[in-house]
């Protein structure tokens, strides 16, 4: 296929915004290029809401088409909408025989390409993915369960931006090392030594981004155009019950790589049949050599302990922490809380789960206030939160899985019911599970209560933990992190001296801390380009997003020297 995107026409295009994305993480500022809000888009040729909602539509009930993958030798899909619609999407099964080696064929054109143009390619599938925003806002909506403005903004623009961050970090690191080097070394009366050396990046191999259900492609970009931009070619794995989001982002990807004159089968989708558990076929390959996962503690433990021939990359579970020892601002406390517990009804790998409060009470601008009433007065802030049913499924969104439901339904078994959960009626699709939240207490002193609290229990449930004092409460708070991991911490107090033992824990246990948040920054939300998410450092997860770390071994530097 003739070339019909020129590498001056790629670069002239998007190294303004390369060099913007250099500049954010670099200074950590606010910068976004992808419009959070739904009536930016509509120009420029990027679908609006209507057409967004049409090209969506037009998706169910048939095949995806990627004709021109090979090795294509059945059609599967089985996505059933978290608001209970089939979308009767089928996607191409793939014999991983003939497409690997598929796969590897345009690899050495897309190293010879250098890290420039391949991160002007990226930009341009970034771009147009951007372009089809509406279009994916749906699709993570109905394979996620997200409401539909979070899906809209989490889905697109926020996960467009994780992208490109994970490419700019990617160029920055290829080019720490120059291309060439002319090396004298002084030899006294003799002439010097002279070598010529040049230095090229090359990539490790086939990367495999194994997606998950809940995010998918805020949580898939990162690993795909970070092994994409450091010249891995990117098979994509999408979770069984998300898949769409994902196969659309694989389809723009081959369209841009084969109109840049690129092999497009260096970004390729595995779908998988029901029960075909494809993710441990496709790990311990040979020709695997990066891996990118999001999920279950058990799944991702065996990837770091099995698929030992790649570079492995794991978001797994955490038991996230909040401690509330005294606030200058206890209704903007509770608020923040209320929604922080409340979004996406807490499936969110971020979301607080144990609130530590001490035993004898807080200190807030409104007085004291015990346990009893810290916990009766969140559950007060959830409830005036989620009291209007439209507002309610406007942020709680569906219910993902069935496993979520049961975790919520056993929940309130677990201790005394500071907020009951309650169902909620979604008037568009009468079919969605929609719950309220559930918050139980229980004494943090109690062998049993800890098995509880010491778990992830993902999904809207949360515990009000008492503990004797503050220092209780950070000892708890060290021992949570460093044995079950956390993505989030956050801290209430009006005492330097807490705030200072609650940011040495995090120090030293490598997870990420939020203080007296009361406004409209929340604890489970990080911004592309200044926020980390997760740190890599504790059982949570072994990589953070996005950081230096996250792309540098997603390739090598061969060196070659000849005599000068």
């Amino acid at each position: 296929m003739a070339a019909e995107l020129t590498a001056h026409e790629l670069i002239e295009k998007h190294r303004p915004t390369l060099d913007q994305a250099l500049e954010a993480i670099r200074t950590r500022a606010y910068w976004s290029p992808h419009p959070e809000h739904p009536k930016a888009y509509g120009e420029n040729g990027s679908l609006d809401a209507a057409a967004g909602k049409a090209a969506f539509d037009a998706l169910l009930g048939n095949r995806l088409d990627l004709a021109d993958q090979p090795g294509i030798d059945d059609w599967v899909g089985e996505e059933v909408s978290p608001y209970g619609i089939a979308l009767g999407v089928t996607y191409p099964h793939a014999d991983i025989d003939v497409l690997l080696p598929a796969m590897k064929a345009g690899q050495r054109a897309w190293r010879e390409a250098g890290a420039e143009l391949r991160a002007v390619v990226c930009l341009e599938i970034l771009k147009r993915i951007s372009d089809r925003t509406h279009q994916f806002a749906h699709a993570v909506m109905h394979t996620s369960g997200q409401a539909f403005m979070m899906a809209f903004q989490a889905g697109g623009p926020h996960a467009q931006d994780r992208g490109l961050e994970a490419v700019a970090y990617a160029y920055a690191e290829q080019l720490r090392t120059p291309e060439t080097a002319e090396w004298s070394k002084p030899q006294g009366k003799r002439d010097p030594l002279a070598l010529t050396k040049t230095f090229t990046p090359v990539p490790r191999g086939i990367g495999l981004v194994i997606g998950c259900n809940t995010f998918p492609t805020w949580n898939g970009y990162p690993g795909l155009f970070a092994s994409l931009a450091t010249g891995n070619a990117v098979l994509v794995k999408p979770h069984p019950r998300a898949v769409l989001p994902l196969a659309l982002t694989v389809r723009i990807a081959r369209d841009v790589l084969a109109e840049s004159g690129f092999d497009p089968n260096l970004v390729a989708l595995v779908a998988e049949r029901p029960g075909e558990g494809i993710a441990k076929t496709l790990a311990t390959r040979p020709e695997i050599r990066i891996i990118d996962y999001t999920g279950s503690t058990a799944f991702g433990d065996w990837l770091e302990a099995n698929a030992r021939q790649a570079q492995v990359y794991t978001e797994k579970a955490g038991v996230n922490t909040v401690i509330v020892h005294s606030t200058a601002d206890y209704k903007g406390m509770l608020s923040n809380l209320a929604f922080s517990l409340s979004l996406y009804s807490g499936q969110m790998c971020t979301t607080p789960q144990n609130l530590l409060i001490p035993r004898d009470g807080i200190t807030t601008d409104q007085g004291p206030k015990t346990f009893d009433e810290v916990t009766a007065d969140l559950a007060r802030a959830v409830d005036g939160l989620l009291g209007d049913d439209a507002r309610a499924n406007a942020l709680l969104g569906a219910i993902v899985n069935p496993d979520v439901k049961a975790r919520l339904e056993a929940a309130s078994g677990l201790g005394e019911v500071a907020l009951a959960s309650r169902e909620i009626n979604n008037p568009e699709f009468p079919d969605a599970v929609v719950r309220t939240p559930v918050l139980v207490k229980l004494d943090g002193a109690k062998p049993d209560d800890e098995a509880a609290y010491m778990s992830e229990c993902f999904g809207p449930v949360s515990f009000a933990v008492a503990v004797d004092t503050v220092t209780d409460a950070v000892e708890l708070l060290r021992r949570t992190v460093r044995e079950k991991g956390a993505m989030t911490v956050g801290a209430y107090t009006t005492d330097a001296e807490v705030e200072q033992a609650v940011e040495e824990v995090c120090l030293e246990e490598a997870a990420q801390l939020s203080l007296n948040l009361t406004g409209g920054v929340y604890v489970n939300q990080t911004a592309a380009f200044s926020d980390f998410h997760g740190s890599g450092g504790n059982p949570a997860a072994n990589a953070a997003l996005t950081d230096s770390a996250f792309v540098a071994n997603r390739f090598r530097v061969v060196e070659v020297r000849r005599e000068a």
